[in-house]
Formats: C-alpha cells, structure tokens, sequence
C-alpha cells in the first residue's frame, strides 16, 4: 500500500506489512472508490493519524474502535473522537459521564481527543477508512489484518499496558492480548444502547491509572482543555 506517511517507530514495525497483498488490495480499492466519486473518510492524510500522534514508545493505553465516524468533518483518524466544533458523539458523551463518575473530572466541551493520543492513549480503530454516509463500509477490506499487527506488536514488544476493550468487536479484536503481561479492562460498549449494561460504572479510568502508577509509570491525565483553548485540529481543512 502506498499514500499516506508512516511515523517512524510505527514504520520500523509494522511498515512491512503495508507491502502486503491484502493491503495492495485495498489501496486498490480505495484509489477506485475515490475515482468513483465517493468521499472517505478520514482524509488520507489523517489514515494514520492514531500512530502519528502515539508514537509506539509512549503507548501507555490502547482503546480499540471499530471504525470511522461516517459524517462530514467528524473523523481524523482517532476512535471516539471528532473535531472540534462538531457535536459530541453519544458514545463519548458516556466516556465523559463515566470518567467524570470514576475521577471526578467535569466534561469536555468538545470531542477533540487529541490531547489524550499526546498523553500516550493509542486511540485506534480496526478499520482506518469509511464511506460517507455508510457505517462499516470499509470493513473486510484489509485494514484488520494491519491493526491486528499493530496490537500483536504492542503485545508481544512491550508490557504493562493497558488495553480498554469496549463491546464485543474491540474485545474479540484484543482477545491476543497477553493478560500477563498487561491490563485488559473489558466492559459493555459506551453507546447509548448498551453502555447502562455495565460500561457506566466500569471504574476503568482509575483502573488504568493505579495499575500504571503501581509499575512506576505515570498515570493518564484524562482532562482535556475547553474548546476556545485548543489549537486547530490537523488536518481540519483537508479533502
């Protein structure tokens, strides 16, 4: 697959298996779905957003998404969050509920999660890619087999990670993870439909942050500043 850069360290690891001919594929059908006319997202320039700001040394935690919010100028790259200025999406509105519940911290004002991904929050999807306007659109296309390398490469090359493993999809997606050598936190997805079945009340932000701070590593701060105090987003004007 070629197009978009692959951060360094990310590179060194899993860049091999962007040659591949599943990833061949779907850069195949990618270049045909853009000459088609139909619009994907997140830009390409932001398919690997997630690694860009993550750098594979600073993962302290993984959460696993499915795959990109599919309407206009919401995704860039990161699970569960949007640009700013977009409306917050109901999964994160419960993600906020319930760190606020755990840590006391009041909401964001926004859905911009860049300053977790900085804070060494891997905030991947399973499928990098979406059709506007068509959910799921890009799965069974070839973006699992590398995110899977990636969360084999993190599992096998590091330890004492935490991996929030949200619904059954993120959960069967982390079912490779090493439950010896890291923290699998697994819950009920933080939508609407199924967040009151155990996702509220999960406690799993204090969890993560006293089994980081019981190995020595610094705990996540998960506040995020106000809307009128972030830079523009990467990206925000991009196709």
């Amino acid at each position: 697959m070629t197009g978009p850069r692959l951060e360094a360290s990310w590179k060194q690891r899993v860049g091999d298996h962007l040659a591949r001919p599943d990833m061949q594929q779907l850069a195949a059908f990618l270049r045909a779905e853009k000459a088609a006319g139909k619009r994907i997202y997140p830009p390409g320039g932001e398919f690997f957003a997630a690694l860009d700001a993550t750098p594979f040394e600073r993962v302290k935690a993984v959460v696993l998404g499915q795959d990109p919010y599919h309407g206009p100028g919401q995704a860039h790259g990161l699970c569960f969050s949007v640009r700013p200025g977009q409306p917050v999406p109901p999964s994160l509105v419960n993600i906020y509920k319930e760190i606020e519940d755990d840590l006391g911290m009041k909401p964001a004002d926004h859905g911009y999660l860049m300053p977790w991904a900085e804070r060494g929050v891997l905030l991947l999807n399973a499928v990098l890619t979406v059709e506007a306007g068509r959910p799921g659109s890009h799965q069974g296309k070839g973006w699992e087999g590398f995110t899977d390398a990636i969360v084999q490469c993190l599992n096998d090359q590091r330890e004492g990670l935490v991996f929030f493993l949200w619904g059954s999809y993120a959960q069967r997606k982390g079912a490779l993870v090493d439950r010896h050598r890291h923290c699998v936190l697994r819950a009920p997805h933080p939508s609407p439909l199924s967040a009151h079945r155990g996702f509220l009340g999960c406690g799993h932000f204090g969890k993560c942050n006293r089994y980081l701070a019981g190995r020595g590593i610094e705990p996540i701060d998960w506040s995020l500043p106000a809307r009128a105090d972030l830079g523009p987003p990467i990206g925000a004007t991009g196709p």
